[in-house]
């Protein structure tokens, strides 16, 4: 039998839960995202002369048979995981599965999960043979060239020494984003076809996200920061221009999503930006998540100019108390005053929320309530807050109330943290009624009417998953 290509690697982003409930899962059906992270990854391995391939089981979620095939046609040397903390324990079944097909395959896992908890995976899993702590490609590239011989040697490392396990400790500084190929996007199965931005949050397809900067140099007490920690880097206006320009051109993209935490934190470089795509337009539009203390209402007529459709912002919580408690620059009337400016440019404004943090109560909820629908806010989404291993919370939230740490159910999704104070089940009707109010006002309902005209592929997939999205509004469960 041929031996195991020890410098080719198969990347698999997990799917978390059984592929038979893939066609049920609301937040898949509405949002079906590419993984990014392994097409970056793959694409730097490539330049260094490395073999490596995708399998998503997101967007192909029969990923038992898919990975079978990929390992006996390819032989790879090497299986590795990009994992959420929901999708772990998916990503160690499959490397069971993979070994058990493959003796001798090594498995590395990488992502914010991991990087979190380092040799607390090795520790527990013995299917897992490495971890990457922090970004991936150079890590991963010297692993694959030699470097699991001595890991010690490799930065951002976790391995097995005998029966101790070691870190080698981070890299001194990341990649500079300008010197990273563009992601491998043709190595992702259907691609562009087989991915969706949220609906009504575009209006054109085929569309796409795209990652223009690496980190966020705010510290609030839900985020984890276990990849990327403190930093903040972008990529220049002119890359990020070329980037666009090489995804209209080489896949007929029409719209993309910026999936950064801060795209407008470095204002001159999406002035910039802004200024290439008005000077020398590509026929696209984009979106893009901004901080309210990092746009004006100059910078946002130059955005809307240059194609800007939606902007995001995290309010978190209409509660002031309760946001002080767990965000930096904690004012709802400022936060208020950009929302506006952002909606006077004529872009829509998508609110990013969060329900149960530690200290939340019925009236901090009905407080958010008042305060979001008091806002030209288009869209929102609303997360059911989970405190994350690498997030400042997770250290001490068993004294802020009671944590059911179960991995495969945190995904923002279930309230697996209940405050002080309150129940999962009040939560949850609370969580029903204010996407219900939200979804019942006048002035949303003819937004979303607009969309027949402003994003008529939205009104195809609601038509189309019509049932689960009522479902959902009315149960407020994932798997419909």
């Amino acid at each position: 039998m041929n031996a195991l290509k020890e410098r080719r690697i198969l990347l698999l982003h997990p799917l978390g839960y059984p592929a038979e409930a893939a066609g049920r899962d609301i937040s898949r059906l509405a949002n079906l995202m590419p993984p990014l992270g392994l097409a970056s990854i793959a694409a730097w391995l490539e330049k260094e002369g490395m073999q490596a391939d995708i399998l998503d089981c997101f967007a192909h979620p029969d990923s038992d048979r898919r990975l079978r095939e990929q390992l006996r046609r390819d032989r790879p040397g090497w299986l590795g995981f990009s994992c959420t903390t929901s999708s772990f324990l998916d990503g160690v079944r499959l490397a069971q599965l993979a070994k058990a097909e493959l003796p001798g395959l090594r498995t590395v896992f990488g992502g914010p999960h991991v990087s979190a908890l380092k040799e607390k995976v090795l520790q527990g899993y013995p299917a897992v043979d490495f971890v990457v702590a922090g970004e991936g490609e150079e890590s991963l590239a010297e692993l694959l060239a030699g470097g699991w011989e001595e890991p010690a040697k490799v930065p951002g490392v976790v391995w097995r020494d005998g029966d101790t396990v070691r870190f080698s400790g981070y890299r001194e500084r990341g990649v500079e984003l300008d010197r990273l190929p563009f992601p491998a996007y043709e190595k992702l199965a259907g691609f562009p076809h087989a991915y969706k931005l949220p609906i009504f949050n575009y209006p054109k397809a085929p569309n796409t996200s795209c990652i223009s900067s690496r980190g966020c140099p705010y510290a609030c007490s839900y985020c984890d920061r276990s990849v990327f920690r403190r930093t903040f880097r972008f990529n220049s206006a002119d890359y990020l221009y070329n980037h666009l320009a090489y995804l209209r051109e080489r896949f007929g993209i029409r719209h993309v999503n910026f999936y950064d935490d801060q795209f407008t934190f470095h204002r001159g470089r999406v002035e910039e930006f802004c200024r290439r795509m008005i000077d020398r337009p590509l026929g696209m539009t984009f979106n893009c998540a901004v901080r309210a203390e990092h746009v004006d209402a100059e910078l946002l007529r130059l955005m809307k100019a240059a194609g800007c459709w939606m902007a995001s912002l995290g309010i978190e919580t209409g509660d002031p108390e309760l946001l002080a408690q767990h965000r930096q620059n904690a004012d709802l009337e400022m936060l208020a005053t950009k929302i506006r400016l952002i909606k006077q440019a004529g872009i829509r404004v998508k609110g990013l929320l969060m329900m149960g943090l530690p200290g939340e109560s019925e009236a901090s909820i009905r407080r958010s309530m008042d305060y979001v629908f008091s806002l030209p806010v288009d869209d929102f989404n609303l997360a059911k807050f989970t405190p994350f291993p690498g997030s400042p919370l997770y250290e001490t939230i068993r004294e802020l109330g009671s944590f059911d740490e179960d991995w495969a159910r945190m995904d923002c999704m279930h309230f697996l943290f209940v405050p002080e104070g309150m129940t999962r089940e009040r939560l949850d009707r609370l969580f029903n009624t204010f996407y219900q109010r939200h979804y019942s006002r006048p002035k949303v309902l003819l937004g979303y009417a607009a969309m027949l005209w402003r994003s008529p592929d939205s009104w195809r997939r609601f038509a189309g998953n019509i049932g689960g999205f009522i479902r959902f509004t009315q149960s407020s469960k994932r798997i419909q």
